[in-house]
């Protein structure tokens, strides 16, 4: 047996908004009968992919394989404008699964190249929501990593966005190093504040334990993130895709509490069974015995009744916003 006595999962975890809405529009579209896919993975979670296929919803990469009058959902990430053309073109069912806070993005970067911005866009190259909005502005200049900065030209008037997920703190510093870039700025912060609260309630669990369990795909920039994030306040951070990964007791150490979080892409779900798991292979007699019970209590005292995160199957579960 180990020495894990707790299992803590931090707050507000579970899907975000989007992700939770385009899963619960290409559901009622299944449910309703119609042949339904959606364009890409809507969620980086092959758990609830594999789910979605169970139950008829399909995922396809380009439209050409869908079949006229067949419903194709749009992921949270939105698309580029000429893809929504071509779906109505070929005699789609578009079901527009956008996230509102992207759509968001997509007015705002749509009105800034109107007003003749160049416009900087703090993303991930080929991530799919910055494929999206490079529909509306084809010349904007993307950046990610710091050291690729300084290939940003100096123009008169100049914008900075950024994807929805990226950090707040490196788009804060981008937005800094572009003051000596132009002599017009206008920045609009497109950070998603889901992202943000759950930066912070993963850092206010991580001070308070002595491991982090943080869960999500392994490309998953914001699940890099929270990790990132556990490490500079100092506590150990390790990165999980489930509970399957846990399989060595090891890895605890001498840890008493263990924190739990999750990526915007993880179900709430998988969080109480990664507590679980943690507290069957390596909590104390005690807590192994009532692992379940305590895995239970640990989902309770981070969900309250505010707004339901997850739309997979099941006893619905919710979170403080």
């Amino acid at each position: 047996m180990g020495n894990v006595r707790e299992v803590r999962i931090a707050r507000r975890t579970g899907f975000c908004y989007g992700v939770r809405e385009a899963i619960d529009k290409a559901k009622a579209a299944a449910a309703a009968g119609k042949r339904t896919h959606t364009l890409g993975q809507v969620v980086h979670n092959e758990g609830v992919i594999a789910a979605l296929q169970a139950q008829g919803i399909e995922t396809v990469d380009s439209l050409a394989e869908v079949r006229e009058g067949a419903a194709v959902v749009i992921r949270a990430h939105g698309v580029r404008p000429d893809v929504l053309r071509l779906a109505e073109e070929r005699g789609l069912d578009v079901i527009d699964g956008t996230c509102t806070w992207v759509t968001q993005e997509q007015h705002e970067i749509t009105r800034l190249v109107e007003d003749g911005y160049v416009i900087v866009l703090l993303g991930t190259p080929r991530h799919p929501e910055v494929v999206g909005l490079l529909g509306f502005a084809p010349d904007a200049i993307v950046v990610d990593e710091e050291e690729g900065w300084e290939r940003i030209p100096r123009r008169k008037k100049m914008a900075l966005l950024s994807q929805s997920t990226q950090p707040p703190w490196k788009f804060e510093k981008l937005a800094a190093f572009m003051v000596g870039r132009c002599h017009e700025l206008k920045i609009v912060n497109t950070v998603c504040p889901v992202t943000i609260h759950r930066q912070q309630d993963t850092v206010e669990a991580a001070r308070e334990v002595d491991l982090m369990l943080v869960v999500g795909g392994r490309s998953s920039a914001n699940t890099k993130e929270l990790t990132r994030l556990c490490g500079i306040v100092g506590t150990r951070a390790v990165q999980i895709e489930s509970e399957e990964d846990l399989t060595d007791a090891s890895v605890f150490g001498d840890a008493a509490v263990v924190g739990v979080t999750g990526g915007t892409s993880t179900p709430i779900e998988d969080l109480r069974s990664v507590a679980e798991r943690v507290l069957r292979l390596a909590g104390t007699p005690a807590a192994a015995a009532r692992a379940a019970e305590m895995a239970n209590a640990a989902l309770a005292a981070a969900a309250t009744p505010a707004g339901r995160t997850t739309s997979l199957p099941g006893p619905q579960v919710a979170v403080a916003r």
